[in-house]
């Protein structure tokens, strides 16, 4: 078979599950939606029916601000199937501004170390893939 005729990968696309659908239609919304345990208080992400701080099965969903500050990254030079044309591109660990970290990526800022200083102000867009779009971050003052 030759290279011309084979089709190009597809970017993955997330699956909501029963835990994570209010994530996703949050996303839907334009809103990053995290939980929030009603016991003690405290926002978690990744979803999950209980809270991992205390335990606690009361937990609701809120709207975060989707304003969070850079943790950690990673350069990607070796893209996933689907994203050859996007690398590099930066993995990245970001801390929101209600104290939960996630993962994602970083969208509008050049990989390269000197445009990614640790604890650079960010904020939430979104991506549409397939039938979700996912929040990615970029740095807050580009618009």
């Amino acid at each position: 078979m030759s290279t011309a005729s084979r089709a190009a990968p597809v970017k993955p696309v997330p699956r909501p599950t029963p835990d994570t659908r209010p994530f996703w239609d949050g996303t839907a919304a334009g809103e990053l939606r995290i939980q929030r345990c009603r016991a003690c208080e405290r926002h978690f992400f990744y979803p999950r029916p209980a809270c991992p701080h205390c335990g606690s099965g009361d937990v609701a969903w809120v709207t975060a601000s989707g304003r969070a500050t850079l943790h950690s990254y990673v350069i990607n030079h070796r893209p996933a199937p689907g994203f050859e044309d996007e690398a590099p591109y930066v993995i990245a660990i970001v801390e929101l501004e209600e104290g939960v970290r996630m993962m994602t990526n970083l969208a509008g800022v050049p990989a390269d170390p000197d445009h990614l200083p640790l604890d650079l102000p960010l904020r939430v867009v979104f991506e549409q893939r397939g039938d979700v779009r996912l929040p990615l971050f970029t740095p807050a003052e580009a618009r």
